[in-house]
């Protein structure tokens, strides 16, 4: 049995496994993966899981060790452990005021092309720019330099279908790359200067980063804004023209609605962690290049 903590990794695992493994979720659709507790049921079932396949989301801070020490044989494996780590969005004043309006412009196009790094740079980037941005999994490109560690994660579980599992990945980092082009060629004929978006978490940095986008957080510090800071907000989406508001289930959409109110805009729900990863990401994309499309 493999345990995953969201349901975009149990799409990445059938990719690549198909039927040969039991693969069970942690964080239950409408969860949050920053506050998850585990139920009874689930450790029970942990207690005689073979891998664990962890994407360094917050809860399993707190959690992957209690559940190593309920089956201490548990293989514990960081598939995102290589990957090139970005500071979480800063809030919305400050990308507006930004060269571009975005603070990741200086490094974005070299990150973009290059997901992976090694655990030093993470920690660096996590001393000098505060909490790292856990949504790798939103960018076909970053999942693509997940593939690997998962597909030997899965083969150490059920080698006789190692093979499969290489021909597998083949074909699903293929798709990967179909897909990334696919979303590219949808924001091409939009000028820079239109691409920006507002969501009220910052959950799309990667996916931003790598298609140059700019993400405009509602949420300020990890919290719901104040009545002045909501204002400041408000005022940057007029500035800007922003006609369609992102918001995501696992949060409370007031905010994000009182600015949509007040600049006739549109709310529209993207779930990051839709379990039909593939179609999500492409449906999130063709509404996204829409709005801006309708802010010309």
């Amino acid at each position: 049995m493999i345990f995953v903590s969201i349901l975009p990794q149990k799409y990445f695992v059938e990719q690549i496994a198909g039927d040969t493994v039991d693969v069970e979720v942690m964080v239950m659709p409408g969860a949050s993966p920053a506050t998850y507790e585990p139920r009874p049921r689930q450790m029970a079932a942990l207690a005689k899981a073979d891998v664990y396949l962890a994407i360094g989301v917050p809860f399993e801070r707190t959690w992957l060790p209690r559940i190593q020490s309920t089956n201490p044989k548990l293989k514990i494996v960081h598939v995102e452990k290589k990957l090139r780590k970005l500071p979480m969005a800063a809030n919305a004043m400050d990308i507006d005021a930004s060269p571009r309006g975005t603070i990741l412009h200086d490094y974005r196009n070299e990150e973009a092309s290059h997901p992976e790094d090694n655990t030093e740079h993470n920690h660096a980037m996590h001393e000098h720019k505060g909490m790292l941005d856990p949504h790798v999994w939103l960018s076909p490109r970053w999942v693509k330099a997940m593939t690997k560690p998962t597909r030997l994660a899965i083969s150490k579980v059920a080698p006789e279908h190692a093979k499969l599992y290489r021909i597998n990945a083949r074909a699903f980092t293929k798709k990967l790359d179909e897909l990334d082009e696919e979303i590219d060629t949808l924001f091409k004929p939009i000028p820079a200067e239109q691409r920006a978006f507002m969501t009220f978490h910052p959950s799309w940095g990667y996916y931003a980063m790598t298609y140059n986008l700019i993400q405009i957080p509602i949420e300020f510090e990890g919290k719901a804004p104040t009545p002045k800071v909501l204002e400041q907000i408000t005022s940057i989406a007029k500035k800007r023209n922003l006609r369609t508001i992102f918001v995501q289930p696992q949060f409370s959409q007031s905010s994000a609605r009182a600015i949509a109110d007040s600049i006739n805009a549109s709310i529209i729900v993207a779930n990051p962690l839709a379990e039909n990863w593939e179609e999500n990401l492409r449906e999130v994309s063709k509404k996204l290049a829409a709005s801006f499309i309708l802010s010309e």
